[in-house]
């Protein structure tokens, strides 16, 4: 019976883990939205031309907070 709780345990430590993926996507979000921003006060007239890769930016580093999220909940439930 100690092993399949010490199993359990495991699992929620694992998904635990994978979770702080989900808070690093959020801290590069952050990073991405902060050098445009300081870019485009330095250089407004270049900034128009800059969202289109400061939402690709966006979207590949959530896409790595999604992907964490979902490992953490495969742990969780799928295990």
């Amino acid at each position: 019976m100690e092993v399949l709780a010490a199993a359990a345990l495991g699992k929620f430590i694992g998904a635990g883990l994978a979770a702080i993926g989900s808070g690093a996507a959020a801290i590069g979000v952050g990073h991405v939205a902060g050098n445009f921003l300081a870019g485009a006060l330095r250089n407004p007239s270049a900034a128009a031309g800059q969202t289109a890769t400061l939402f690709i930016g966006i979207a590949f580093a959530e896409a790595l907070g999604i992907f964490s999220f979902l490992v953490a909940l495969l742990l969780m439930f799928a295990v």
